[in-house]
């Protein structure tokens, strides 16, 4: 069994959950809670999860509904929309060949995977292209978002430029502890904590930082009538002097613990649309970056008329790390029912309405489970 089907309940949604992972967990348990949704099958990768109930896989009560690894099964149960949260950083080609199967299916999609994706007019053309062709061919809508590309350095920005007159520069800060932060391959490989200094990882390799931020600088530029003369990286790291221990493995002393870079989009002349990540593995390394009060903390900078300054914070110093991923995960569940609802194609944030979460009000707080 890899779904059920209520065929009288054509009032909800139908959608499949496309991993079990971090965000993929916390979808799946917000799908089988919410009244206009109907989780009607999972897929997971790993051959132990594999014919288990979907509510002992993600912490939840049981559902009677079993994980599958069956992606033609699953395809074939022709819901409204997937729910697409598959590990994206070191496989965003096979990612896209995913979601254009779904797509010319017939069948929407929301992701977190493709964060470049939150605007497609500043995404790798050829895949650009082969994704909408793939809504052409299915009539089927696709959306990108996340907290981070997705929210803080994009659609919030746009949001608190109402209030402007004019804008001489807009700074969107993450500053993050990252010491619980799970994922090694993002920490070790793509941040490079944990590295000799002069090792090169991924984030420092030209254009990536433009891959992943540029997106979101060029949907402020766009959406604010900028236009930008290009877009620039910087790159620091920072080493500890003491071995540390992280959710993600261990920092040897001697090897990076802090990194801080930009994307930053360059309007007349100067730096004016940047999105900075100052990132450490211990709040007392590189003590001359930015800091914030709280550990998990989005600032957003304006110096115009007016200027001033925004904080998002998330959670608590114990607990930011887990509601910034029931974040990143609601900001494409929410989405679900407009993007069903939105014409055939690409769209974003600046295409849907408000994402408005329904039922709020009436259902348990979702937290971060331990099996993410």
């Amino acid at each position: 069994m890899v779904g059920r089907v209520n065929e009288g309940r054509r009032d909800r949604t139908r959608v499949v959950s496309w991993s079990t992972g971090g965000v993929g967990s916390i979808a799946a348990r917000v799908l089988t809670e919410r009244p206009d949704f109907d989780l009607v099958g999972v897929w997971v990768h790993n051959p132990d999860k594999v014919g288990r109930d979907v509510g002992e896989i993600v912490d939840a009560p049981l559902t009677g509904l079993k994980a599958s690894s069956d992606r033609k099964a699953l395809l074939s149960l022709q819901p409204d929309c997937i729910c697409y949260t598959a590990s994206g950083e070191p496989r965003p080609r096979e990612c896209v060949d995913d979601i254009c199967e779904m797509l010319a299916a017939g069948i929407n999609v929301v992701t977190t995977s493709i964060p470049g994706l939150v605007h497609p007019p500043a995404f790798d053309p050829t895949h650009v292209q082969r994704l909408e062709q793939a809504c052409l061919e299915g009539g089927a809508s696709l959306y990108a978002s996340g907290i981070e590309p997705g929210f803080a350095g994009d659609e919030l920005v746009l949001r608190l430029s109402t209030m402007s007159n004019q804008i001489e520069s807009v700074r969107t800060q993450e500053i993050f502890s990252y010491a619980d932060y799970p994922v090694a391959f993002t920490m070790f490989e793509v941040f490079g904590f944990g590295k000799a200094p002069e090792h090169r990882c991924i984030m420092e390799m030209p254009g990536i930082q433009v891959m992943t931020w540029g997106p979101p600088v060029r949907m402020v530029a766009d959406q604010l009538g900028a236009k930008l003369e290009r877009i620039r990286e910087t790159y620091e790291k920072c080493t500890t002097d003491r071995r540390i221990e992280v959710a993600a493995g261990v920092i040897e002393a001697g090897t990076v613990a802090a990194v801080r870079f930009e994307t930053i989009g360059v309007v007349d002349g100067r730096d004016a649309i940047v999105i900075e990540h100052i990132n450490r593995a211990a709040s007392d390394i590189a003590p001359d970056w930015p800091t914030a009060v709280d550990a998990g903390t989005y600032r957003i900078v304006v110096d115009g008329d007016p200027s001033f300054k925004c904080e998002l914070t998330l959670g608590t110093d114990e607990t930011f790390s887990d509601q910034g991923m029931v974040a990143t995960t609601m900001r494409v569940v929410n989405a679900i029912p407009y993007v069903c609802e939105a014409p055939p194609g690409l769209v974003s944030s600046v295409d849907l309405p408000p994402l408005l979460p329904r039922h709020a009000f009436d259902r348990p707080v979702v937290r971060a489970g331990a099996n993410g």
